[in-house]
């Protein structure tokens, strides 16, 4: 690379990005500014200051971006039912493209040469950081430094103490991100698929055999698509997800522990917690089911697993990323109502829905009900139903 004499970081505090400060220091022979982005991360953002001047760093940045998370990135996740490989709430996903925005803002302020991340070449978060990154500053350089030097996680334990960067005990264990949307636990034991994670890589949720043997149960209400209240009380949406956070995960819902399929063709074994986004989704999921008409809810579903592979993926930029979202918002136009749901020991059961603008209508579906197709009618609409399919079979087969 040219010349570079100012670099700007996205920092977590986490080993990775502690080691870089140094390494690039080291590098390139140049100043780095640290950029920390709160999205909800249970921090000690102090500490991580504190943590990124020892390490190296000449400057450094926290930005408190917890509600534009929200209402840019969050609130249309909630209109897509957003569930990577239907299991996964792509809280990190979501995080990315927000901080590297606020990093290529930094980057401007400071007149910087570069900007870097602390991704791996393994990982999906490369793509996400460097997608942004083009999209909102194309002229800008991009340093990867853990993608550069190849250190093992071993070694950047050892690179840190040798050059007394302090690194936090779960740190050296675990690799995690945190946000108001997830938190995800990776490495250590946890590489092997066969491995039960140990109740000490939770935070958020109380494994199910040691959560509280009673039942939650759980009303939410929805306003075209968003959660606007809890059990009766209404409550801004950052409020909800923290609150639902700590209620759900008490009772043991909200692990998610899966293989998944990463970007760069890898697949990896991934635990998550999200008591809140899971409770959310899988409510108003249930709450499109009775507003929706047949083909709506069809189409809907599609969509909803397209947007998700494209967050996923670090294609926010991506003009279809952002079309689909608009359609997702038109579809939640009439999504009002409330769910009812039961929460025991881990399990998570839809109970109840009711909602203003139901398409379901107990006098037309009830057994009870005066009204029946004739038999004349059911005929005539099973034979147009089936002929091709019939038809077409016979001429096949027969």
């Amino acid at each position: 690379m040219s010349e570079i004499s100012k670099i700007v970081l996205a920092y977590s505090g986490g080993l990775d990005t502690s080691v870089a400060i140094a390494w690039l220091k080291e590098k390139f022979n140049a100043e780095v500014v640290t950029v920390t982005v709160d999205v909800g991360q249970k921090e000690d953002f102090k500490e991580i200051e504190e943590r990124a001047y020892k390490a190296g760093a000449s400057k450094h940045y926290l930005i408190d971006a917890k509600e534009e998370f929200v209402e840019k990135y969050i609130k249309p996740a909630i209109l897509a039912n957003a569930l990577y490989e239907d299991a996964y709430p792509l809280g990190t996903a979501l995080a990315r493209p927000l901080i590297g925005e606020k990093v290529v803002e930094i980057a401007k302020k400071e007149g910087a040469d570069a900007v870097a991340h602390g991704a791996t070449s393994k990982g999906n978060d490369q793509i996400r950081f460097e997608s942004a990154f083009k999209a909102l500053a194309p002229e800008i350089k991009i340093i990867a430094p853990i993608r550069m030097w190849g250190m093992t996680r071993k070694e950047e334990v050892e690179f840190a103490r040798k050059r007394g960067i302090p690194i936090s005990e779960t740190s050296s264990k675990y690799s995690i991100d945190e946000n108001l949307w997830s938190r995800s636990i990776e490495g250590g034991e946890l590489e092997d698929p066969w491995n039960e994670p140990p109740k000490d890589a939770f935070e958020w949720v109380t494994v199910p055999e040691d959560a509280p043997n009673e039942v939650l149960e759980l009303t939410l209400e929805f306003e075209k698509g968003i959660p606007i209240a809890v059990n009766g009380k209404k409550m801004k949406l950052i409020d909800i997800i923290n609150y639902l956070n700590d209620l759900v995960g008490k009772y043991g819902y909200g692990i998610i522990d899966h293989m998944e399929n990463r970007v760069v063709g890898l697949k990896s074994r991934e635990v998550y917690e999200a008591p809140a986004a899971l409770a959310i989704i899988n409510m108003k999921k249930d709450l499109e089911k009775i507003v929706l008409n047949k083909r709506e809810y069809r189409v809907k579903r599609n969509m909803d697993f397209q947007w998700a592979d494209l967050v996923y993926e670090g294609l926010w930029f991506d003009p279809i990323r952002v079309e689909l979202s608009k359609f997702a918002e038109m579809m939640n136009e009439n999504v009002n109502g409330e769910v009812k749901a039961k929460i025991y020991k881990g399990s998570f059961r839809v109970v109840g829905r009711r909602s203003p603008n139901a398409i379901y209508d107990k006098a037309i579906t009830s057994y009870d009900s005066n009204w029946f197709p004739s038999d004349e009618m059911a005929r005539g609409f099973i034979d147009a139903w089936l002929m091709d399919s019939i038809v077409s079979y016979r001429k096949r087969y027969l």
